[in-house]
């Protein structure tokens, strides 16, 4: 039985096993939709709902899987609201891995890790684009729009298959089949405001 390695980062919390086969002599693709199928129903089974699903080598393959509660999507939850304990991360990851094995969508050694998205969360479908209107976003795109291909700035709403993205001197309509990926930006402390006075001495006022 393979042993869990466990850990924490902000928001995230995560656990790690090992699987064995052989390696791959190039990089793999996977099978998305196979992949999906045998996780979506061991994630749900513990009250979590799949988020994304990444395969990526880091000096040695790693297949992350990254849940949220259940219920997220459609309560529009914020990133901390959504996430999802380490002892559930834990229980995912344990049932998860025999269900892999007996499929082996990934045909060579890989290191799984199950954990929430954190707050710089991927954006994949529109309707996360919409969830998290109001929040600030980093935007990769496939065509540039207004001279720039990579867009940083504020979601302000899906209409009609089109993301609405404020970027601090015009709104962007961004068609959706444009984005080639999306993740939200995390910000220390509130962002300061328009026009707003900068940090200073008060100035005494006369007797």
């Amino acid at each position: 039985m393979r042993t869990p390695i466990l850990g924490f980062a902000f928001f995230l919390s995560s656990v790690g096993m090992q699987h064995q086969s052989l390696p791959p002599k190039s990089t793999p693709g996977f099978d998305r939709e196979r992949l999906n199928a045998v996780i979506e129903p061991v994630v749900r089974a513990h009250g979590a709902e799949l988020v994304d699903v990444e395969l990526k080598n880091e000096n040695g393959w790693v297949l992350r899987v990254f849940v949220e509660r259940l219920g997220a999507l459609t309560e529009k939850m914020s990133t901390k609201q959504a996430a999802i304990a380490l002892a559930v991360c834990a229980d995912i990851a344990r049932d998860l891995s025999p269900a892999l094995d007996e499929a082996d969508p990934v045909p060579h050694r890989y290191h799984l890790e199950v954990s929430s998205p954190g707050v710089e969360r991927p954006l994949k479908r529109e309707a996360d684009f919409a969830r998290f209107t109001g929040e600030k976003a980093k935007l990769k795109l496939r065509n540039a729009h207004a001279g720039q291909k990579v867009v940083v700035g504020v979601l302000a709403g899906v209409d009609g298959g089109t993301v609405a993205v404020d970027d601090g001197a015009q709104r962007l309509a961004i068609p959706f089949d444009d984005i080639l990926s999306a993740r939200l930006v995390f910000e220390f402390g509130p962002a300061s405001k328009p026009g707003g006075s900068k940090p200073g001495k008060k100035k005494k006022g006369k007797s």
